[in-house]
């Protein structure tokens, strides 16, 4: 077929037609293969389920599992054999045109024309063109990853397969290797080695060990986005100490010219000393000039005092910066240390489970040899209903007999007397409560608390037989 599929109905219907029977669970990863890719786990889960609760093609049975119902709407079979007959998609609107210009026949075009009959038609898909197909054609198993096709291989066997049986259905839908179903096999815990090379599938177990995985990786990824969200705060302290050192070193920059401008004007003002010593006549011309020189050597050594305790402000607050980097590395170390404490925890829960999965399994054990058991009384069972079945079967064509012969002579006896139609009636009332107490023997007979009984009756038999 040429296009995708038109919505998650569709998708729906494809997987539980290959799969027959699913969970939600299960369903959910085989539809995020397709869409919902931007959806999370708990997201998809609940549009899967209100998809499936909506549409009747749906159903689940009594072990909880969800299926395809097959059958179909009956004002859709005319549609359903068109499409078998043409075996390729076909639009509404051109099989409408087709039927007015050939047959013009108005009852096709009515049940052809409603969509939602089509929607909840388990038979049916809608590509994204617009165009409709039968859900059984073109089934590509390709498109499946390889473990849900081995998982549909043990549910198709369930008493069991080796790894080389498992690759040699697996071999029907799909190119693979046994390396490959081999690891496939011991890597996840929800496929069970019942006995020597056989393997089984848990879907509870699947369920358990999905949903443990969502929990680890929910984890995960808060604790990653507490890690960015750290890393984060780092950074942006790193930006403001770096900004704080630049100020400093400018700061410090300052301060050395201003020290190199005092040691100038020391120099200078040496030299005006100098000059005063051999001339001693200006020295009360350059007085004013001598004050005046000093009292800006004042101001720049208050300027410089300033600017240096300034520096020495900044230089606190970054040993103070420094300090506190310091301690968030070892608080980075501790929670290193945490996660490793974490990690071993699960070591220890993951020793746990197994031995958890080896008592499991010596429990199925017991169980498989209780199912052998109850399987061969079910057998004596079914054979006795059987026979039960077949002496009615005798019965009921006698019975029949029986009528033919009593309505012939009934014809006869109406032509000759009147009186003869009251005791018709009341051959006719037996007939019909035999039929009732037949069909009552029937619903007895599918009574579970009658087949309980038959069942106890049969395990004392079998007993009584095993102790002669």
């Amino acid at each position: 077929m040429d296009g995708e599929l038109y919505s998650l109905t569709d998708v729906l219907k494809k997987i539980l037609f290959f799969f027959e029977t699913l969970t939600v669970a299960e369903l959910t990863p085989c539809v995020q293969q397709k869409m919902l890719r931007d959806y999370g786990p708990v997201q998809a889960e609940e549009k899967v389920t209100l998809c499936l609760r909506q549409h009747p093609c749906f159903f689940r049975d009594q072990n909880g599992f969800w299926r395809l119902n097959l059958e179909g709407r009956r004002e859709n079979d005319a549609f359903y054999a068109l499409l078998l007959k043409r075996q390729q998609p076909l639009s509404l609107k051109e099989v409408i045109q087709e039927v007015n210009i050939k047959h013009k026949n108005k009852n096709f075009k009515k049940i052809i024309a409603e969509e939602t009959s089509l929607v909840s038609d388990g038979r049916f898909i809608q590509l994204d063109n617009g165009h409709w197909g039968l859900t059984e054609w073109e089934v590509e198993a390709t498109q499946y990853a390889l473990k849900d096709i081995v998982i549909k291989s043990l549910k198709l066997h369930s008493a069991g397969l080796s790894a080389q049986q498992v690759f040699d259905v697996v071999q029907v839908w799909r190119q693979t290797g046994l390396k490959d179903i081999e690891e496939l096999l011991h890597k996840f815990p929800y496929f069970e080695r019942v006995a020597d090379g056989v393997w089984t599938y848990n879907p509870a177990l699947r369920v358990a060990y999905e949903d443990l995985m969502k929990r680890f990786l929910n984890v995960l990824e808060r604790q990653k986005a507490r890690w960015y969200r750290y890393r984060k705060r780092l950074r942006n302290k790193n930006l403001v100490l770096k900004e704080r050192l630049q100020e400093l070193t400018a700061a410090h920059q300052e301060a050395a010219a201003a020290l190199a401008l005092r040691a100038e004007e020391v120099s200078q003002q040496e030299q005006l000393v100098a000059q005063m010593a051999e001339k001693d006549l200006l020295l009360s011309l350059r007085k004013k000039e001598i004050f005046r020189y000093r009292e800006h050597i004042n101001k720049l050594e208050a300027k410089a005092n300033s600017i240096l305790y300034q520096c020495r402000l900044w230089v606190k607050q970054a040993r103070e910066k420094k300090a506190e980097n310091l301690q968030l590395k070892e608080t980075i170390s501790k929670n290193q240390a945490n996660m490793e404490a974490l990690f071993i925890k699960l070591q220890q829960y993951k020793e746990r489970d197994r031995e958890n999965k080896a008592r499991l399994a010596e429990s199925k054990e017991r169980q498989a040899t209780k199912v052998a058991e109850l399987q061969t009384e079910i057998v004596e069972l079914r054979q006795k209903l059987e026979r039960g079945q077949g002496l009615a079967a005798q019965e009921e064509k006698q019975l029949k007999e029986e009528v033919n012969f009593l309505s012939s002579s009934l014809k006869e006896a109406l032509k000759r007397e009147e009186e003869l139609e009251h005791s018709l009636r009341f051959l006719h009332q037996d007939i019909i409560n035999c039929r009732e107490e037949y069909r009552q023997l029937e619903r007895e007979l599918r009574n579970p608390l009658v087949r309980a009984v038959v069942k106890v009756c049969s395990l004392v038999n079998w007993g009584i037989r095993r102790v002669l």
